[in-house]
């Protein structure tokens, strides 16, 4: 499994807190390990990336809402709002990922997972969030 594997286990998994914010994330991560037999590497990631989101969440959905206009957390599709949040996190919190392949695979797993509109809002949030970062 390639680090692209592993972050759309990760996405799965920060998909799946959403909807289960008082289960236990162990669970979601067993779950997601046990289904999609991942190497220890894949899984150093996905655990990372996932327990990160979920410290940072109020952070992380605050630079989110920074860059929308007139929008609240709730109008965005929970399958974007995975994608963002775990694009985030990799730009914010995760030094060794570069910045454009984050907002590449951001805009893959829009085009797999989302609606017609996700891969544009996808992609035209997390440009701006990079270009926030980078002033």
């Amino acid at each position: 499994m390639s680090r692209k594997k592993a972050r759309d286990n990760a996405f799965k998994c920060v998909y799946e807190l959403e909807f289960g914010r008082n289960e236990n994330i162990d669970n979601i991560l067993r779950n997601c390990y046990e289904e999609n037999n991942v190497s220890q590497t894949e899984k150093d990631y996905i655990e990372k990336v996932v327990r990160g989101i979920k410290d940072r969440l109020e952070q992380i959905d605050s630079i989110i809402l920074a860059n929308l206009k007139n929008w609240s957390i709730d109008r965005i599709a929970k399958i974007d709002l995975a994608i963002l949040r775990l694009a985030i996190y990799e730009i914010k919190y995760m030094e060794d990922i570069p910045e454009k392949v984050s907002a590449n695979e951001a805009v893959e797993l829009a085009k797999t997972y989302g609606n017609n509109d996700s891969k544009s809002f996808v992609n035209g949030l997390i440009a701006k969030v990079i270009e926030s970062k980078e002033v």
